[in-house]
């Protein structure tokens, strides 16, 4: 009987994934999808870089089977089947060092007038409207890169995403010119994240998240996450 075919997309976002030198993915997320094929004897999968935008709409033509953990909407519901949540994430803003005091959160950022870069279709859009940010005040891009740059060249006065991969990015590019802001929880509550599957695959997914409930939460699972800078209470 042949293996069947499995196909994760995941974007390049450390430490949750991120292609290494050889051209593999590495990365909390992708240890955890690993163990959790292994566990229903798929041993081998295949991996796709892509971007953020690509993520649903590739679930739904069928150019993957699964996906990086996603924050779980009731808008993202209609599209694709999540799994259990693996991991519940605060949001962080990446900002100029000299803007640090001034810049402490979203609606800081509307106060200030400030100009906030985000990813698209991320949630964290959304969080920076609802604080009063105008939407001309919005820098919409594609990748964590784009946006990080956007700060350096002043395009941007603030970046959103979880503060986790902001202490991702700078662990791996240093920069004394950056600084996180974590997001206080009036502003943002932390928000449950689980992998995306296409409505195609719903049977898998059923069997995914069974080997998951055995995962996440063991020891391996704490000592992984640890190891990727996770602190307790996180996942």
């Amino acid at each position: 009987m042949s293996e069947e075919r499995v196909v994760f997309a995941y974007l390049d976002e450390p430490p949750f994934c991120w292609p290494a030198a050889g051209g593999a993915a590495q990365g909390c997320d992708v240890e955890l999808v690993t163990a959790a094929l292994h566990a229903l004897g798929i041993t081998r999968f295949e991996q796709r870089l892509t971007t953020f935008a690509e993520l649903l709409p590739g679930l739904a033509s069928g150019r993957w089977t699964l996906t990086t953990p996603l924050f779980v909407t009731s808008e993202r519901q209609q599209l694709v089947d999540f799994s259990r949540p693996v991991w519940a994430l605060s949001d962080g803003l990446l900002v100029r060092t000299r803007d640090r005091v001034r810049l402490t959160g979203y609606r800081a950022v509307a106060a200030a007038a400030a100009r906030l870069a985000v990813v698209a279709e991320q949630v964290q859009e959304q969080a920076g409207l609802a604080a009063g940010i105008a939407p001309e005040r919005m820098i919409r891009v594609a990748t964590q890169e784009e946006a990080v740059n956007a700060i350096r060249t002043g395009r941007a006065d603030a970046y959103a995403s979880v503060a986790m991969a902001h202490r991702g990015y700078l662990a791996r590019e240093p920069d004394a010119e950056l600084a996180i802001i974590n997001v206080s929880a009036s502003e943002s509550v932390p928000a449950a994240g689980a992998f995306a599957f296409g409505k195609q695959n719903a049977a898998l997914r059923q069997r995914f998240d069974a080997a998951l409930e055995g995962l996440v939460g063991s020891d391996w699972h704490r000592a992984m996450m640890g190891r990727h800078g996770f602190p307790a209470g996180e996942y």
